[in-house]
């Protein structure tokens, strides 16, 4: 394992299945620290990638490494130092949890029959670990899961939508699993479709569509990316609408949709030089405000303004941030 080395690093990778090109030509690169997010719709070809750099299936086209090392050449060595499971984890039913993970750990070695107690902890599963998993339920799978692939101690962890089919208590404790580990120096690729997720944990995404990266960046440069609007709220619309209209640097200006939750509110665009001068001209103009708020796009916005019509157009070249600037388990 190359210390300076990307945990992940992919360039180019392709898979075909006869005419269906299920992922065309995909890059990234996760650096020590990130929690990365992987995002793409349904079908977008986001776990044949989590399988490619895993070594789990050949690529059509293109490499990968984890840490500087390739699975295809390095085999099982290549994956020191990396856990997780893609799709979702699997067991022998007829098993308890915790034989499961001694067998796991059994085939692992490196002190990792003395790391179970700890990981059954860390997921919340002690209590439950003498319970054949043919009786559990998804979310604790999920949770068995995440204790198989830190019995390995990973410097990188792949999950695959690791909160799918939870309810909403148990994506809350998924969430905070995996901040709890990126804070002791995890670092983790989490691929999602969940945007909430995705938000409160990731510093960096990828937004694939198609088979195509068409964002790979910072998420704080995603969010400037995406911009947002003004809410105004006054006591005469018509003359809020009038001085909105003659203002400089404001654009985009019009009445929100009619709900109740935006019932009577105007919306526009423009920074905050010509939005504090658009507050004088209201009160100038005998306006008074109720409401003045900046609305910013969330992530959910960006990704679906990504992603729409993938089926009907051709993904275009990724943009980045420096454009918007200038089941493994053992």
């Amino acid at each position: 394992m190359s210390a300076d080395a990307a945990p992940v690093h992919a360039r180019g990778l392709v898979k075909r299945y006869d005419d269906v090109t299920a992922v065309a030509g995909v890059d990234l690169t996760v650096q020590a620290g990130d929690v990365y997010g992987y995002l793409g719709p349904n079908g977008a070809g986001k776990t044949t990638v989590l399988r490619m750099l895993l070594g789990l299936i050949r690529p059509t086209a293109g490499e990968a490494r984890l840490f500087g090392r390739d699975p295809l050449v390095d085999g099982a060595r290549a994956l020191e130092g990396v856990a997780g499971f893609v799709e979702e984890p699997r067991f022998y039913p007829y098993l308890t949890g915790r034989k499961n993970l001694e067998l796991l750990a059994a085939l692992d070695g490196h002190g990792a029959q003395g790391r179970i107690g700890e990981a059954l902890d860390i997921v919340e599963m002690t209590d439950r670990q003498n319970h054949k998993v043919g009786g559990y339920s998804h979310g604790m799978r999920q949770r068995l899961g995440v204790a198989a692939a830190l019995l390995r101690k990973p410097k990188l962890l792949l999950l695959d939508e690791p909160a799918t089919g939870l309810d909403p208590a148990g994506m809350r404790d998924m969430r905070a699993l995996v901040a709890r580990l990126s804070s002791e120096g995890t670092t983790v690729l989490l691929s999602s479709h969940l945007m909430p997720e995705v938000e409160e944990l990731c510093n960096r995404v990828a937004i694939v569509r198609a088979g195509r990266i068409v964002y790979e960046g910072d998420l704080i440069s995603l969010r400037a990316r995406a911009g947002g609007h003004w809410r105004l709220r006054t006591t005469g619309d018509d003359e809020a609408l009038r001085v909105l209209r003659a203002q400089r640097g404001l654009t985009a200006v019009e009445r929100e949709a009619d709900t109740p939750s935006a019932a009577g509110a105007l919306r526009f665009e423009g920074d905050e030089a010509a939005v504090a001068a658009l507050s004088v001209a209201l009160v100038e103009s005998g306006v008074g405000l109720l409401e003045l708020t900046p609305v910013r796009a969330t992530l959910e916005d960006v990704f679906f303004t990504l992603t729409e019509d993938a089926a009907e157009e051709p993904a275009p070249p990724p943009t980045t941030a420096a454009d918007d600037a200038g089941a493994l388990a053992a």
